[in-house]
């Protein structure tokens, strides 16, 4: 909606003897701060050496040539005040009349591949793998928002390295029956047993699981039947994390179903000499005049590496996907390297590496050590979320709800607690997780937005939502005004969202958001009950902070 006046704003400048085409005076438009009194400010700064005036001078020519009351020269900037009166209406009436779908943009007829998703089999989910499901999930969502059409895809490691590692153990170090109940949970610590006892006599332990690797790679009958059991129980259980966090997939790729196609392009490099037999006999791409070093693809023994397996995923997902405008991978950052290395190869295999973008997330540590499923020092998600459902508990203790109601708040308020911890912070910076702070429920948390929306939805309860009788104008207060245009910039913050890559920028509006209105509730001259324009304004808050939350996989409670 604030597009409209910085169109306007920017039609009305680009009609002066100005040198700047439309679309650089609009591009040039900047929100003024909430402290000063005009709400579109143009800097002439950039121009003052074309036009060799001061720019203080510049924007009062300018301003003279617009010949508008509501465009005024302050210093070297032109400014707009909006129509608080009119804004409001066409704001408000918009959010009403298109309720829950508030705030989407105009399909564009793109497509986009984003492949997230990537705990493996046989290991722990831990929360590390939960930051790479949120910021995905959300970013998906964003997309989505922004008229993309995305086709959003999983690639688990099912087989191979980790597996064979896994199963080497099993047969040879453990002597019970396996679990009922909490398979993958089960499955995980005893990967991490087996690191251990690998670690004990590498020398003699390793080249086991290697042999054992290979026959796994050669479908070993016996072997197979192990890997089969376990990998669709362990499957099952992810199936269960799937739902819980409201993730959707369209498609799952895992490492076992991209074996024909990488035997038979790592085949396709060494035909057309792109990569080459290495000293010790491995299958190597030589990057080193792209300062990229050695590309492992295959071990002198035959076995297969990640490398190996994502240039047939890739493959696979373009064949899939014929239309895509970007292949997103949603990968930890510590993966960077490998996906320089892994784009260079396609790109000498004439694949369009253009389309394709690794979007990196930091990793989560512990305050002493980085987490690894390794070593077994993580924290795995239903411990979290078991803590935060136990504290959100404790925090609605007093309330009177049912306990029935109280258990359904709980769960929207620890769900939030754990989404928006994890997805406030920049996507690309390490997160030093601390579970007490992750259980706090003050200040900027999700918790703290869904309160503002119960309490804005407390508001309304009794108020009759008809908005054609209403007296816009008055909407005097200094901080309605501020609202109205934080609530006007919607389509900014999705454009951004989506084009940086960044849906922690959704998380952030909501906190603004939020805290303008809390401070507006706390700090008005006005009873808001008494005022229907005060109450249509709330009416826009709380539609505004329930459809961003669902961007972000939040719910919205109507009490707390």
């Amino acid at each position: 909606m604030l597009n409209f006046y910085k169109k306007e704003f920017a039609e009305k400048i680009q009609k002066t003897s100005i040198s700047l085409s439309f679309e650089e005076v609009l591009n040039n438009i900047e929100i003024v701060p909430s402290n000063i009194q005009w709400d579109l400010g143009f800097p002439c700064f950039k121009l003052s050496k074309e036009l060799k005036k001061a720019p203080n001078q510049i924007a009062q020519d300018f301003v003279t040539e617009i010949d508008d009351k509501n465009i005024i020269a302050v210093w070297p900037y032109i400014n707009y005040v909006i129509s608080t009166k009119n804004f409001a209406e066409k704001l408000i009436l918009e959010i009403k009349n298109q309720g829950n779908d508030f705030g989407k943009l105009e399909k564009n007829n793109q497509e986009v591949v984003l492949e997230w998703w990537q705990p493996n089999t046989h290991k722990a989910f831990h929360i590390g793998h939960l930051r790479n499901a949120l910021i995905s999930e959300s970013l998906s969502s964003c997309l989505r928002w922004a008229g993309y059409t995305v086709h959003p895809v999983a690639y688990p490691g099912d087989i191979w390295a980790h597996v064979a590692k896994w199963i080497w153990y099993y047969i040879n170090f453990y002597q019970w029956d396996m679990p009922t109940e909490n398979f993958w949970e089960w499955a995980g610590k005893l990967y991490s047993q087996a690191t251990n006892k690998l670690e004990e006599n590498l020398d003699k332990y390793k080249p086991e699981v290697e042999d054992l690797q290979k026959k796994l790679e050669d479908w070993d009958i016996e072997l197979n039947k192990i890997w089969k059991e376990t990998r669709e129980k362990c499957l099952l259980d992810f199936q269960d994390i799937f739902n819980e966090l409201w993730c959707d997939i369209q498609k799952r790729y895992y490492e076992s179903d991209v074996e024909k196609l990488w035997i038979k392009k790592v085949q396709e490099l060494l035909d057309s000499k792109i990569a080459k037999i290495g000293e010790w006999g491995a299958v190597i791409m030589d990057l080193e005049e792209y300062n990229l070093w050695i590309f492992l693809l295959l071990k002198s023994t035959g076995a297969s590496l990640y490398s190996t397996k994502d240039i047939g995923l890739a493959f696979l997902k373009k064949e899939d996907f014929p239309e895509y405008v970007k292949s997103l991978c949603i990968v930890g950052s510590e993966q960077e390297h490998h996906f320089n290395q892994l784009f260079k190869t396609l790109e000498l295999m004439w694949f369009p590496h253009d389309q394709l973008k690794h979007i990196s997330h930091g990793l989560v540590d512990l305050k002493d050590e980085k987490m690894s499923s390794r070593a077994g020092n993580v924290i795995l998600y239903t411990e979290l979320r078991d803590k935060l459902l136990l504290e959100a508990q404790k925090v609605l203790g007093n309330r009177d709800f049912d306990q029935e109601k109280k258990d359904e708040i709980a769960r929207q308020v620890a769900f939030a607690a754990m989404k928006f911890d994890i997805l406030l912070p920049d996507a690309s910076k390490k997160i030093l997780f601390d579970p007490s702070q992750a259980l706090s429920f003050e200040w900027e948390t999700g918790p703290y937005i869904q309160y503002t929306h119960a309490r804005a939805y407390s508001l309304l309860k009794k108020w009759n939502l008809d908005l054609s009788q209403f007296d816009w104008s008055d909407l005097t207060e200094e901080n309605e005004k501020s609202i109205l245009i934080h609530l006007g910039q919607f389509s900014d913050y999705i454009s951004k969202s989506a084009q940086e890559y960044k849906p922690n920028y959704i998380a952030r509006y909501l906190l603004d958001l939020s805290k303008l209105f809390n401070s507006y509730y706390n700090n008005t001259n006005k009873k808001i009950t008494d005022s229907n324009s005060a109450l249509a304004l709330v009416f826009a808050v709380k539609q505004v902070l329930k459809n961003w939350l669902s961007i972000l996989g939040i719910e919205a409670p109507e009490e707390m």
